[in-house]
């Protein structure tokens, strides 16, 4: 069996190891010139840690990446509301992982460059796709053209092969949150291996972790950071996906967010490169499989970044796609079996993120004590509180157990 794959992200470079390793031989084409150490900051959380320990990568990510230990909310004064272990430390067999994306898409371009050979073609984009009983046609750019049994587009939030499978779909929905992304280098944060959310985004939220241990090692921390502002009119759209962004657009709305464990703006005046966003999402879709042609990652289900979940899940998704394939008697069975297994799994994620659970929550205190407070216990009671922990259920994390005792995806 052959694929191709459109895309050298992380679904799409993870999709590849999983295919070779059910002995798949997977091909890779993507648009960039180069895979390179794009982006900042993610998380990993726990079933994506195990998927990837499992491909053999479990030592080069506890080299470079964090633990996270703990997951911490305050508001927007800094006071504590609400805080939970991560990862072992909550009983799962695998940690929970913050590390520059770039640093994981170069591991994962490593491993395939490694053991599949020079099999990822930059440069190269696909346009379109034509199927036949037989196979499937990936059409390039340069009129070049590639033959494969079966065609994976991880070609992310504007994908072309869902475009092919669902034309007149509508452009990215919009929530009304920008967001100012930024990596700078700092002294470490609370325990060091915190991940720490302060306000919320009513009006303005603030996200902090550290992401490389080679910095943790020398005493120091690399911060990632995450800057969501909701704004007054969102009527005209959001802006352009992924530019650069600039200190005079974000620093105004946290000018005075200076707190006894971190200083704002100092962290984002010292950051070399600001990135903006718009939060953005797709509705939910029907089917991601269509005969030979299938999805994985951002092009079958992008979500809002709020349950740290969405490259999570792309691993999740190459994993179970290569496992059904080396189980199923044919392509398109293979297939059928990956949608039904995952579609509505991810669906549901997806509508969970945009009710925001967790951030109602935040909004409440907000809303009760502007100006702050002494004790959280005056502001929320024990109930309320607890409605943090099950909205990061509903958007973020497996069930203990059913993980650590699930049978392994590896043929």
């Amino acid at each position: 069996m052959r694929a191709v794959i459109a895309g050298a992200g992380i679904g799409g470079l993870t999709t590849a190891l999983s295919l070779h390793a059910a002995g798949v031989e997977a091909s890779v084409v993507e648009g960039g010139p180069r895979v390179g150490r794009l982006g900042v900051g993610i998380n990993l959380l726990p079933h994506a840690v195990r998927e990837l320990t499992e491909l053999g990568l479990g030592d080069a990510l506890a080299a470079t990446a964090i633990p996270t230990g703990e997951m911490v909310h305050f508001d927007r004064h800094g006071g504590r509301i609400w805080g939970e272990p991560r990862g072992r430390a909550l009983g799962y067999d695998w940690p929970q992982y913050s590390i520059h994306r770039g640093d994981l898409q170069q591991l994962l371009h490593e491993a395939v460059r490694s053991r599949l050979g020079d099999v990822v073609r930059t440069g190269v984009s696909l346009t379109s796709f034509e199927q036949s009983t037989g196979g499937v046609r990936a059409l390039l750019t340069g009129e070049k053209t590639v033959e494969a049994d079966v065609l994976v587009g991880a070609d992310g939030l504007h994908s072309r092969v869902r475009a092919q499978l669902h034309p007149g779909e509508p452009p990215p929905l919009w929530n009304g949150i920008r967001m100012w992304r930024g990596v700078a280098e700092g002294d470490p944060v609370l325990s060091g291996r915190t991940l720490a959310v302060a306000g919320s985004n009513t009006r303005a939220k603030f996200v902090v972790y550290p992401i490389s241990r080679p910095h943790e090692e020398r005493g120091r921390a690399l911060l990632n950071w995450v800057a969501e502002v909701r704004l007054p009119d969102a009527s005209a759209g959001p802006a352009e996906w992924d530019r650069t962004g600039s200190l005079d657009e974000v620093l105004p709305h946290y000018a005075d967010w200076r707190f006894d464990w971190l200083d704002v703006p100092a962290l984002i005046a010292g950051t070399e490169r600001i990135l903006q966003y718009p939060m953005v999402d797709r509705d939910p879709l029907p089917f991601w499989s269509q005969g030979r042609v299938t999805l994985v990652g951002d092009a079958a289900h992008p979500m809002y970044p709020i349950g740290s979940n969405g490259g999570s899940q792309a691993i999740l998704d190459a994993r179970v796609l290569a496992y059904e394939l080396a189980r199923s008697p044919s392509v398109t069975e293979g297939l059928t079996a990956y949608d039904k297994a995952r579609r509505e799994q991810v669906n549901a994620i997806v509508l969970a993120n945009r009710e925001m659970p967790a951030d109602r929550v935040l909004h409440t205190v907000a809303e009760r004590a502007p100006d702050g407070f002494a004790r959280i216990e005056d502001v929320l009671g024990p109930a309320e509180l607890a409605t943090i922990t099950g909205a990061y259920k509903q958007t973020s994390f497996a069930d203990v157990e059913t993980l650590n005792t699930r049978p392994s995806w590896t043929p």
